[in-house]
């Protein structure tokens, strides 16, 4: 199996790459590619979306951008089931608050990354040694109009608590289809402060994650 240092030219290019994974098992790769395997995921949760970036010619390097900026796609894989459901939800990116209140959903971090996806099925199974997990079948996605509203409506959410100091609930948000979670532990504690403190929680980066309930919807689309 072929990985590419160069970027794909275009996005039958890349999906072309990506299909072309379906069947080989994370093992087949690692040892194409000359990769140990990690005993499992705990300490090494980004490894087999750094594997994907290897054989599909990834160019940005963990930037606050599209992984294939140029093509204007993200990249994501996506543990399944022996159903082919979603096993856990899905990180998007990382964020500081704070500097974003005076931002648009349009010109937000996070629509960028929503707005077209390459998402990458793996097998999630624990009773699966790691190794033995195959890959699926990849797609391109990128959210219908309702699905982009909902998104907005959960963003906008967020950004109103904010503004009217409601830190309590910024923490652990869970709209209907995004998830915002605390990036560190302190939060817990910080959360327990007064208003005056609000600053210094607004700093703590969070981090985004796509609800399983909605990526189940998104998988089952396409017949993964």
């Amino acid at each position: 199996m072929k990985y590419f240092q160069n970027k794909p030219k275009n996005k039958i290019t890349l999906l072309s790459r990506a299909q072309a994974l379906a069947g080989f098992t994370l093992e087949n790769l690692a040892n194409n590619a000359g990769l140990l395997i990690p005993n499992d995921l705990k300490i090494n949760k980004g490894w087999i979306g750094r594997l994907m970036e290897i054989y599909l010619g990834v160019n940005s390097y963990n930037k606050p951008e599209q992984d294939f900026v140029h093509l204007g796609i993200e990249l994501k894989t996506i543990p399944i089931d022996s159903l082919g459901c979603p096993i856990e939800n899905t990180f998007i990116c990382t964020t500081s608050l704070i500097k974003n209140i005076s931002s648009t959903w349009k010109k937000s971090n996070i629509r960028n990354k929503l707005s077209n996806i390459l998402w990458i099925p793996v097998e999630g199974n624990n009773n699966i040694p790691l190794k033995m997990r195959r890959i699926g079948r990849s797609f391109l996605w990128n959210p219908s109009i309702k699905e982009d509203m909902i998104l907005r409506k959960d963003w906008e959410e967020i950004m109103d608590m904010i503004v009217f100091n409601r830190i309590n609930y910024v923490n652990n948000y869970r709209g209907v289809f995004l998830q915002l979670k605390a990036k560190t532990s302190s939060c817990r504690s910080l959360n327990r402060t007064i208003s005056k403190e609000s600053e210094i929680i607004l700093t703590l980066p969070r981090s985004f994650y796509l609800k399983k309930d909605f990526t189940k919807i998104i998988v089952s689309g396409y017949h993964v």
